[in-house]
């Protein structure tokens, strides 16, 4: 019954997860409040460990949730049931291109996604940044680790090592 409910879930997730892999973390705080499957500080370290890992990142964290639900079981039928409905679409998308590949509605139904979108990301970061900014130390960090992207422009992989770092020695 649990890797029914699990690929139904995440079935669902995969289905409107339209925008990358943080647009699955609304998803997920729905899932941590529904079923008490994780806290939302273990979904917070979830976020952060599926950042730093290789792979999608809305995947990483279907297959974390899936194995700490039920294990290897969980794992596969949570990571099979998110990626299904993008290759479905994908196929279908494909089959279709030829003939709507120049329709202006298409084009319209895009653009009126990428709203929804955005809402969905700023509303995981403020999901996010309630949990993990707890004190002026956090804030500091953060601000300044957003200050030193911003100036340096170099890969997001060494702003989160200086940040596993910062967080190491000033024990946030």
């Amino acid at each position: 019954m649990i890797y029914a409910l699990l690929c139904y879930e995440f079935f669902k997730i995969g289905l409107f997860a339209v925008g990358g892999g943080l647009v699955t973390v609304p998803f997920l705080f729905d899932l941590s409040e529904k079923y008490g499957w994780f806290s939302t500080t273990e979904l917070a370290d979830m976020i952060a460990v599926s950042q730093s890992t290789p792979g999608p990142v809305g995947i990483n964290m279907a297959t974390y949730v899936g194995f700490k639900v039920a294990g290897l079981g969980g794992a596969l039928a949570a990571t099979l049931s998110e990626v299904l409905p993008s290759m479905i679409v994908v196929y279908l998308i494909a089959r279709a291109l030829a003939k709507w590949q120049n329709n202006s509605r298409l084009d319209k139904v895009l653009a009126g996604i990428r709203p929804a979108v955005l809402s969905l990301i700023l509303f995981a970061g403020w999901g996010i940044a309630k949990e993990t900014i707890t004190d002026y130390k956090s804030l500091a960090v953060m601000l300044g680790l957003l200050a030193a992207m911003r100036l340096l422009k170099k890969s997001p992989i060494y702003f989160i090592a200086a940040s596993a770092v910062i967080g190491l020695v000033l024990h946030i």
